[in-house]
């Protein structure tokens, strides 16, 4: 699969209805959008609604980003996996992940353990029901995994397309393309506020780092960046937010997934930050569209 362009990860469509989402993401698809991805915590199943997006619209491709391996057996995983790239030929990515302690222990009441381990069986597990599968199976159907630390990159340039990662800078993105190898998809997500004062930006930017520095997942990863527990305080660093939420203008954004794009992102998709957590960012939506097609944009192969 060759992405192209520009796409958006959203949680935002958990808190609207059904029909919103129809409506809003035709509209995305209008305005010049490719990708959309979308993921799991205690909305709407991710997997259902990929289903939703992808009966909406006609072009656009939708990513689970991600679906919660502890959530669904192999065999589950598998069939909605080659239903729904079957019937949308080159246009559904499944992306998986492990997810966090306490979201599966707590949230779900299930056991988290061993991630690596969990991933690399439940993968073979996928391959092996895959050969099963007794509907019409899905010519090449594509699987990305939530990746950060090394051993889960490596994992994903071995058994599955590429990786998503997820709160990560360019320098990251650089890492990654390198244990990937060249003919991985790589997918950074980037978090951006559309605005240009400072104390607003960060004091939206730090709301929403404040739910992931207490994942030990993320922070690890930052850690082998460089940052420190000083980093992580009182909802992040300035340092810390700056490099991994942008904000300000229209070129300001564009310069950063530019920033990935040069670092080896075959795509980058854009996470709006708006006031209101529950909001739908149409508005920025809106306005970050002009840059697909703005000359400033300048889209740069990767090397």
């Amino acid at each position: 699969m060759k992405l192209t362009g520009l796409g958006l990860w959203t949680a935002q469509f958990d808190f609207q209805p059904a029909a919103v989402v129809r409506d809003t993401v035709q509209e995305l698809e209008d305005l010049g959008y490719t990708s959309l991805w979308t993921g799991e915590n205690i909305g709407r199943e991710p997997i259902s609604q990929s289903g939703i997006l992808l009966a909406a619209t006609r072009r656009l491709t939708v990513a689970t980003a991600v679906a919660n391996l502890w959530a669904r057996d192999p065999l589950s995983m598998t069939a909605a996996h080659h239903t729904l790239s079957e019937a949308y030929p080159g246009r559904f990515i499944l992306g998986l992940g492990v997810s966090h302690p306490k979201l599966v222990n707590e949230t779900r009441g299930l056991h988290y353990h061993q991630p690596l381990k969990a991933m690399r069986d439940y993968l073979t597990a996928m391959d092996t029901l895959a050969q099963r599968y007794r509907a019409t199976p899905a010519d090449n159907p594509i699987r990305l995994l939530a990746a950060l630390g090394p051993r889960m990159l490596s994992l994903a340039a071995d058994k599955a397309g590429g990786a998503h990662t997820y709160l990560v800078p360019p320098e990251h993105t650089a890492r990654a393309r390198h244990i990937l190898g060249p003919d991985r998809l790589l997918v950074p997500e980037q978090a951006v506020v559309l605005h240009s004062d400072k104390a607003t930006a960060h004091e939206i930017g730090r709301r929403h780092l404040r739910r992931y520095l207490s994942l030990p997942n993320y922070t690890d990863n930052l850690r082998r960046l460089g940052y420190t527990t000083e980093d992580f305080d009182h909802a992040g660093s300035d340092r810390l937010l700056d490099a991994l939420i942008v904000w300000g203008d229209e070129t300001a954004i564009a310069n950063r997934v530019r920033q990935h794009r040069q670092a080896g992102a075959d795509h980058v998709c854009l996470q709006v930050l708006d006031p209101d957590f529950r909001g739908l960012p149409l508005p920025q939506w809106r306005r970050l569209a002009a840059i697909i097609s703005s000359p400033n944009a300048q889209w740069i192969p990767r090397p």
